[in-house]
């Protein structure tokens, strides 16, 4: 699989699956003279999403040719098709969907307000209007998509990430599961924070599962969004210790500040291009390069006993046979 590059136009196609999709649109960039270098599609729940990574520098027409080409291909096919050059992407827009928890809202505000933010943080959007008032401290549009019971209007969301551009997808505890419909279009581009070190204790109520379960470390996951819960590509984690006789309360006061800490650690991994994701898991793209680290801090493997191992029987039979 190749990596994403700054270099790459990024192409997405979104819509009811059909026979065909693929190949009207390849046939397409393949008379402009663009180049596919990646190429993924799925389905789920009836909704088809692919993605692609094109070479378009020795395309035979202009960007707004390319983008109009696409937009009338999308309309007869019944599919939106989405075309994201590489100076699209220079400055990046955060789009950050809420619920009702302040944490982790709270830190990626201070991050941008301090300058450790490689974005700007255009809207909060929020299934609840409790967080508006924090967002209007940092003078940041907020909408409020959901009815008296929470329910988001996502077609109300996705009008929204478009009109803001929105480059990434945030989740600061945004207690909803977003449908394929959004996922797929923003592909790769929504990160998570999750109150347990995944794939442990998925759903609504991590801190309370760890409990039960008896466990002595808990922890928090940053992780890309998937059309399947809480199980796509980890990318940051943090762990803690379980106090004793601790309560959900507790748990959540430990871990709320590594919740913060972890999304933010995993947002700037992104904007700063060091992720790749392979076979569902996340790696450094270069990690000679980079002072990043994805797991542990080395401190951690040279505490640790690097024996016994396996492979006593083999050399103690070759021993009796000499």
């Amino acid at each position: 699989m190749v990596g994403v590059t700054q270099e790459f136009t990024e192409i997405t196609v979104v819509g009811e699956d059909d026979t065909g999709l693929i190949a009207n649109v390849t046939s397409l960039l393949f008379e402009r003279g663009i180049n596919i270098e990646d190429l993924d599609q799925a389905v789920r729940e009836g909704v088809f999403r692919m993605s692609m990574r094109v070479d378009t520098a020795e395309m035979v027409c202009t960007r707004e040719k390319l983008r109009a080409d696409l937009a009338e291909l999308g309309e007869e096919l019944g599919v939106d098709v989405q075309v994201r050059f590489p100076a699209d992407r220079e400055t990046r827009q955060i789009a950050v969907l809420v619920t009702k928890e302040s944490h982790c809202l709270e830190a990626i505000f201070e991050a941008w307000a301090s300058g450790d933010l490689d974005a700007d943080v255009s809207v909060v959007i929020g299934n609840h209007s409790d967080l508006e008032p924090l967002a209007s401290q940092y003078e940041v549009p907020f909408h409020d998509i959901g009815d008296e019971k929470g329910t988001p209007d996502e077609e109300q969301l996705l009008d929204l990430l478009a009109e803001y551009d929105a480059d990434l997808l945030v989740l600061a505890r945004y207690m909803r599961i977003l449908s394929p419909d959004v996922v797929f279009r923003y592909q790769s581009r929504i990160i998570n924070v999750h109150p347990s070190l995944l794939p442990s204790f998925p759903g609504a109520e991590a801190y309370l599962q760890a409990l039960e379960e008896g466990v002595r470390i808990a922890g928090v996951t940053a992780h890309y969004v998937t059309t399947d819960l809480d199980q796509g590509p980890v990318i940051t984690q943090r762990a803690f210790n379980v106090p004793p006789d601790a309560e959900v309360a507790e748990l959540e006061r430990l871990g709320q500040p590594l919740e913060a800490d972890a999304l933010l650690e995993a947002i700037d991994l992104h904007l700063a291009d060091e992720l790749a994701v392979h076979r569902g898991r996340t790696q450094l793209r270069d990690p000679d390069t980079t002072d990043a680290q994805l797991g542990a801090p080395p401190a951690l493997d040279e505490r640790n006993p690097d024996r016994p191992v396996d492979g006593l029987g083999e050399v103690v039979a070759d021993r009796s046979g000499e």
